[in-house]
């Protein structure tokens, strides 16, 4: 795995940098060796907080988490990301009908459900990123994965644009411009 640790208005001690290291390197039996992970930590007034990213091949595991301590952040975020392992393996196990690759016993962090931060109001962060050409089932795999409420991707069929979004009543949706 080739981890990456970067921040923004603050600096990761030697220490921190060892733990987070140490703890993410047991995730590499979920994922090939030339899997990216990128660790992101940054300060917003009394917040520290942690993204997480590791794409290997075309998965995408993502968590973002926020509190007081970054020692906590990296506690609480990879069993985010376990827990999007562990249905991404069992969406394969049901898509194919055969035996997880991953025993559930091997689960390094996840335990059960936390309940998420609060989600600030308002406008406060702009993302770029490439857009994927996609199918619906894998645009779906995606969000699934993800800590958001949307997907942005390139739909394979119609080579349009479109957005995948978890509907309040259940189930997803789907947003296709018109240009």
């Amino acid at each position: 795995m080739n981890i990456q640790i970067s921040a923004k208005n603050y600096v990761v001690s030697n220490k921190l940098r060892d733990i987070i290291e140490k703890k993410v390197e047991r995730l590499e039996r979920y994922f090939s060796d030339d899997a990216d992970v990128r660790v992101f930590c940054k300060k917003e007034k009394d917040l520290c907080k942690l993204e997480l990213t590791i794409k290997d091949g075309g998965l995408l595991f993502r968590s973002e988490v926020a509190s007081d301590s970054m020692y906590q952040n990296i506690d609480m975020a990879l069993p985010k990301v376990e827990k999007q392992i562990i249905k991404y393996s069992s969406k394969l196990k049901d898509k194919f009908h055969k035996q997880s690759a991953i025993d559930a016993r091997d689960w390094l962090y996840f335990e059960e459900e936390e309940p998420l931060p609060p989600i600030p109001q308002g406008v406060n962060k702009f993302k770029s990123f490439d857009i994927v050409p996609l199918s619906v089932e894998d645009a779906q795999m995606y969000l699934e994965n993800s800590d958001h409420a949307f997907y942005i991707y390139l739909n394979n069929e119609t080579g349009k644009v479109n957005i995948m979004y978890k509907r309040t009543m259940g189930g997803y949706g789907i947003i296709e411009p018109i240009y």
